[in-house]
């Protein structure tokens, strides 16, 4: 475990950050190293120092390195959303989870439907959906009124496309 590691001589990140001196029997030398000043900070910033040594000293000490890897996670949340913090990550996983579970079950009922059908060959009719080349000729209806010689129009959804055939040298 971390928070078993010997130290080294220098104070930790929290002593420093308060400008004391760091003592052996440190609550927070294990856990803040010298060499993670911010870590601190951010800490320090959102729930203050007190408050951190009562909620360290409160939790058995073999809980006490995922306790502050908690506060850490939390303060950075708290000072990137003020308002939310993390529960405003948790809110948006949440919200996305929902989403994608919703376009999942679309997934698996389309599916399903097209999994009942026999049709072995599909084509895709004017709003991209599948449908076998058996009614094919009835999505297609009028198409071949509209061609000409030099040029292909159509209307879809209220605009209309046109193609024109280019002769090339």
């Amino acid at each position: 475990m971390r928070g078993q590691e010997p130290r080294s001589s220098s104070s930790c990140a929290a002593c420093k950050f308060l400008k004391r001196r760091c003592t052996q029997n440190c609550v927070f030398a294990p856990y803040f190293r010298s060499e993670e000043p911010k870590k601190f900070a951010k800490v320090h910033k959102v729930f203050g120092a007190s408050n951190v040594t009562k909620i360290l000293n409160e939790v058995p000490e073999e809980q006490r390195q995922d306790t502050v890897n908690s506060l850490v996670y939390e303060a950075e949340a708290r000072l990137s959303d003020p308002v939310y913090g993390c529960i405003g990550a948790i809110a948006s996983l949440q919200g996305k989870m929902v989403q994608l579970q919703h376009d999942l079950a679309i997934a698996r009922a389309r599916l399903a439907r097209y999994a009942a059908k026999p049709s072995p060959v599909l084509a895709f009719d004017d709003h991209l959906n599948m449908v076998p080349f058996t009614n094919l000729p009835a999505v297609c209806d009028g198409l071949d009124e509209n061609l000409n010689q030099n040029s292909l129009r159509f209307e879809h959804g209220g605009f209309i496309h046109g193609f024109s055939q280019v002769q090339f040298p």
